[in-house]
């Protein structure tokens, strides 16, 4: 990777990814680029102002900066998904029919996450394998395993260098969640710091698989540069850290924070969704055929999102 364009800077993975591939490969190396203006991602390296669903502009932005890899990151989530479908997949799956067709014009190699949200209640639970029985119950999952066929197929039918990682729930103490289903366990800090109390979407007993960002934007990196010839699937490696339920979570939270207590209001549509993911994914393949190893548990990110939620909010009383 030398020259690099993020599409869909601006979210949850993108937001803090830019910054972290700016200081690997420079920051005028990459460019970011989202639906609207980025005041953090605009003013510390390149940006551009793109609409993902604009073919033409991106090849514009593609052939300006001599662009050799694409992330395209644009996605509505699972929850947020299931309001409007039809514009969940218009959105998905054209941002990345964008991606795939400019990277095979421009020869620039695609990366595209995808998400245990790919897997669907006929998929097994537990040790979820990386080849199995995938029939996703949300337009989001119906979106993932399409756009993991479609990036094979450009990979096996033109030579694209397409990868991508499915990833587990993303806990982040720098951006807020974005309509996910996952998004309690990021939530869950800033009420514990904020509150003392919380109250869960998810019910008390639902495992899910979940990373720290940290782990997620290593994962991103040591894929994009791992040796073709020893990667079989590609589209999508099972990537994982941690399985937990809310009530561990909660748990784990107690153990710093005594007084803290949750509740439930349980949202139906992401219980149907949460129930309906696996409990825990088999990485073995991405272990094996690149090397993947997790560096944060659930004890040492309770440990660091309580200290960088409670010095962000204390930021934000000044």
């Amino acid at each position: 990777m030398k020259k690099i364009l993020i599409v869909g800077a601006g979210g949850q993975i993108g937001s803090e990814l830019v910054p972290y591939l700016r200081g690997i490969y420079g920051t005028d190396n990459v460019v970011a680029t989202d639906v609207r203006e980025c005041t953090g991602l605009s003013e510390e390296g390149p940006f551009e102002t793109l609409d993902a669903l604009d073919g033409k502009a991106m090849e514009a932005i593609v052939s300006k900066y001599g662009i050799d890899t694409i992330f395209n990151l644009v996605a509505l989530l699972s929850a947020t998904g299931e309001r409007n479908p039809q514009l969940a997949w218009k959105i998905n799956m054209g941002a990345l029919m964008n991606s795939l067709e400019i990277g095979r014009e421009h020869n620039c190699a695609v990366f595209t996450p995808s998400s245990i949200g790919a897997f669907g209640p006929t998929s097994p639970k537990d040790m979820t394998p990386q080849d199995t029985v995938m029939q996703p119950t949300t337009i989001y999952g119906v979106c993932k395993v399409t756009g993991e066929m479609l990036s094979n197929y450009y990979a096996q039918r033109y030579g694209l260098d397409t990868r991508s990682v499915r990833f587990p729930g993303l806990i982040s103490n720098k951006t807020l969640p974005g309509g996910g289903t996952t998004d309690y366990a990021v939530e869950i800090y800033y009420e514990a710091i904020r509150n003392g109390r919380y109250t869960c979407a998810v019910p008390s007993d639902v495992y899910m698989d979940m990373m720290y960002m940290p782990d997620a934007l290593r994962s991103i990196v040591e894929l994009m540069e791992a040796d073709p010839t020893k990667l079989k699937h590609r589209n999508s490696f099972n990537v994982t850290a941690m399985s937990f339920t809310p009530e561990i979570l909660a748990a784990e939270i107690r153990k710093r924070i005594p007084s803290f207590e949750m509740d439930y209001d349980v949202d139906p549509v992401k219980e149907s969704i949460a129930k309906s993911w696996p409990n825990k994914l088999d990485d073995s393949c991405a272990r094996e055929e690149w090397g993947w190893k997790p560096q944060w548990d659930i004890s040492s990110m309770t440990d660091d999102m309580l200290a960088a939620v409670a010095k962000k909010l204390e930021a934000e009383k000044k």
